[in-house]
């Protein structure tokens, strides 16, 4: 294949392509199976092509085309592409309306046909009133509003009389003053409300200090619970217990023994003998010592030659033995050469 060729081809598919963007751009589609249908109306009022075709709500279409029609009345006859499947016949009626922002569409409204439309058919049209005359029908409809509202007003004017203002013109007197001594005295406490801010920043700055040491501690008391956890508290206590019991068994065995008066222990706490004997053992300790600090030479010699003749001195001691009960008995006396 030759570049001539090639080129005469490709010259070919972009104008094809462009025709079709063109017609798409428009709103229509070359490749739709749409059927096609029309309707005059003496003005389409903004009107445009590609505006929506309504049934029930939904669009089911578009305005394909709109061409001037001198030989009736310069009429304006559009083209409605319509979805394949919308059975249009004699009783339909495309009726021009838009909204106030002044977008345009048509709106189809079907009824018992005795003839069923194949496509290319001119169908009934209505043309709505216009913005003028919207706004006729909304000047009627507001009259009666307006005239009610009228005789409100002068219901209410009639009731708040010369004494009604003067209330509430001390009213807002009232008010005005109340805002000015509120400004007076924010003004004159302003150190003071200075003085709080700071004591609130300070007291937020040591809250924070505060919540950061509690968190540690709650860190602390975390790892200490599982320490306790991990601890051998049960044996520790068992042992604890086994001990405890002991030592009570322990003290309830010294406590019958020291009860008990015919043992050693209960004897020694609750018989007197000992203590008499102890006192009288005591007593002649005294009178031994008393005598041997008066008359040391009874109880010691010293010779220096180790021979002299000294002179003999007889002493005599007295024992007397106490007996158990506290009686005195035998009595020995006993002679000492010296």
């Amino acid at each position: 294949m030759s570049k001539e060729i090639k080129v005469g081809l490709l010259a070919l598919v972009a104008i094809a392509a462009l025709i079709f963007g063109f017609n798409f751009l428009r709103g229509s589609n070359i490749l739709s199976s749409d059927r096609t249908f029309y309707a005059t109306y003496p003005d389409v009022d903004g009107l445009n092509v590609g505006a929506a075709v309504i049934l029930n709500g939904i669009k089911v279409g578009q305005v394909k085309k709109m061409e001037l029609m001198p030989e009736k009345g310069n009429a304006v006859q559009a083209a409605l592409a319509l979805e394949k499947g919308i059975v249009l016949g004699d009783s339909t009626v495309a009726s021009l309306g838009g909204s106030l922002l002044g977008s345009k569409t048509i709106t189809l409204t079907l009824g018992r046909n005795s003839k069923v439309f194949d496509g290319g058919e001119e169908l009934k049209t209505v043309s709505a009133a216009g913005i003028a005359g919207l706004a006729t029908a909304l000047q009627a409809r507001a009259l009666p509003v307006l005239t009610s509202l009228d005789s409100t007003l002068r219901h209410v004017n009639g009731i708040i009389n010369k004494d009604a203002e003067t209330n509430i013109q001390g009213t807002l007197l009232s008010a005005r003053n109340s805002t000015e001594a509120l400004q007076k005295l924010i003004i004159d406490n302003q150190a003071n409300i200075n003085q709080i801010t700071r004591n609130l920043a300070q007291m937020s700055s040591a809250l924070n200090k505060t919540t950061s040491k509690l968190d540690r501690i709650a860190v602390n008391f975390s790892e200490l619970s599982d320490s306790l956890k991990q601890a051998p508290v049960g044996p520790a206590l068992r042992r604890l217990d086994a001990t405890m019991a002991e030592a009570q068994t322990t003290v309830a065995s010294l406590n019958r023994a020291l009860n008990d008066q015919k043992g050693s222990m209960g004897k020694l706490i609750n018989d007197t003998l000992l203590y008499n004997n102890l006192n009288a053992t005591a007593a002649s300790s005294n009178a031994l010592i008393t005598d041997f600090k008066a008359n040391p030479k009874r109880y010691v010699h010293f010779s220096v030659f180790g021979g002299g003749k000294a002179d003999k001195t007889k002493t005599e001691v007295e024992t007397t033995t106490t007996k158990p009960n506290g009686s005195k008995t035998e009595s020995e006396v006993k002679t000492t050469v010296k």
